[in-house]
């Protein structure tokens, strides 16, 4: 087999993509892992995750890939930090344009993850990671008593708000219409929590703190709905408040297999049908051979040992799948 020929070759480094090369290096699959030009997914952004099984004091995000990707190389894994151009799954084995160049792989898995759609104002990047972000689950019991922020207006941004008044004294949620997106169930949820108030008409337009804490957020209010700093009637008011969670949705980060695989209207890798006693249909695709794992297939849960397991489980089909079907011709 040469160099650039490997059994598995897995698109990401995230979570998904790191528990996926540690479980085929062991299978001794020889699996090349893309890592992209950003290694270790959103989690590497994350200050502190206290979520993560086997860590009672939390661990850095960025800490916690870099062990991963350790305990992958131990094994063999092999790691490039390239972005994928695109794939060809026509047949196996299925090409891999990176930015060096072509690799084939008997299989494949997608592990490429989501990236959170952001507001793009100003504050945003410079408090990103720190109290500025998209995961509630993932940060939510930072702020016990605390006073915060969400941003959106669907069942995520929903969910968020309702889970954060288990630690919150305060939630604000910031919505630029009248009316939310989100299911008749959530919104009742939400409207009906003593805890939320709801900002209708409204839009954040600034971040504002200093060092690493979030002080203030400027939000533009307008009576017609839709508003903006510059439409003739909106008020801009200053809302204290100790950290921001932005819920308007992810991008699933497939731009290199558009049209190659089935996706859902978000975007989001779409599985094979659940078959009774399949126990893996959920990292499968619609072509043999190709699995995805993480974010990238799972719009719903989004947590970092979710898309672990996702990740073991692929691997592990992968391997399954290569018992058989090593030859391309079987």
């Amino acid at each position: 087999m040469s160099e650039n020929t490997r059994d598995v070759i897995i698109i990401g480094s995230g979570c998904a993509g790191h528990t996926a090369a540690i479980y085929a290096a062991r299978a001794n699959l020889n699996p090349l892992v893309f890592e992209g030009h950003e290694p270790g997914g959103q989690l590497s952004l994350t200050s502190s995750v206290e979520n993560f099984p086997g860590f009672p004091d939390g661990i850095n995000g960025y800490d916690l890939m870099d062990r991963m990707k350790s305990q992958a190389s131990k094994f063999g894994a092999k790691y490039l930090m390239e972005n994928v151009q695109q794939v060809d799954l026509e047949k196996r084995p299925f090409k891999i344009t990176a930015d060096s160049g072509e690799y084939y792989a008997h299989s494949l898995i997608i592990a490429s993850g989501a990236r959170a759609k952001l507001l793009s104002i100003p504050g945003e990047q410079e408090f990103f990671g720190k109290t500025v972000s998209t995961c509630a689950t993932c940060d939510g019991a930072l702020y016990k008593d605390k006073v915060v922020v969400v941003v959106g207006g669907g069942d995520t941004a929903m969910e968020d708000a309702t889970f954060l008044t288990r630690f919150a004294k305060e939630v604000h949620l910031i919505h630029r219409r009248d009316t939310l997106r989100a299911s008749k169930i959530m919104q009742d949820r939400t409207l009906n929590n003593p805890k939320v108030t709801v900002h209708w008409n409204s839009a954040l337009v600034e971040i504002c703190g200093e060092g690493n804490y979030v002080s203030h957020v400027n939000v533009a209010k307008h009576p017609d709905g839709n508003p903006s700093s510059e439409k003739a009637g909106t008020t801009i008011e200053k809302l204290e408040c100790n950290g921001v969670f932005i819920a308007i949705g992810h991008i699933p980060n497939i731009e290199f297999l558009y049209g190659k695989l089935a996706t859902n209207n978000d975007g989001y890798i779409v599985p094979t049908t659940h078959e009774k006693n399949c126990a893996t249909c959920d990292v499968e695709t619609a072509i043999p051979g190709v699995f995805a794992a993480g974010d990238v297939v799972d719009w719903q849960f989004q947590q970092a040992i979710t898309a672990a397991g996702m990740g073991c489980k692929a691997a592990m089909a992968a391997e399954e799948f290569l018992s058989v079907h090593k030859d391309p011709e079987n």
